[in-house]
């Protein structure tokens, strides 16, 4: 079991940037693919990206190709998101969200096992 906490979020303005980090507790934290998750309100849960065990992989939905980035410090066991030219449509709760699965990409919600708590993101127009 790995343990997540999420910081970072915050109000901004369209077209700013926010950095989200989430720290995990527990052990092996190299062995998880870590995933970010973003739900608004009377949405779904939906993947925003995911990095490999390592961090030489990444995916990410369509809609945020080009503006976000996943990184992660394995010898800090934490991950990143790093947001550039928010939209207010990217106003969300953002999860942290660790996979034990042994392939990759995990990209549906159902191959993560450990959530954080969220973190608010709020852009306005």
């Amino acid at each position: 079991q790995v343990q997540l906490v999420e910081s970072g979020g915050g109000l901004v303005q369209a077209g700013g940037s926010l950095r989200l980090s989430c720290a995990a507790s527990g052990r092996s934290f190299s062995s998880y693919i870590m995933g970010w998750f973003r739900q608004a309100p009377g949405k779904e849960r939906d993947l925003v990206g995911a990095i490999s065990w390592s961090g030489g992989s990444t995916y990410y939905a369509d809609s945020v190709k080009g503006r976000f980035t996943i990184s992660r410090d394995n010898a800090k066991n934490t991950v990143y998101l790093q947001m550039n030219s928010l939209k207010p449509e990217d106003t969300a709760v953002y999860y942290c969200a660790a996979s034990i699965l042994s392939t990759w990409p995990a990209a549906s919600r159902f191959n993560y096992g450990n959530w954080g708590q969220g973190t608010q993101v709020t852009v306005s127009s």
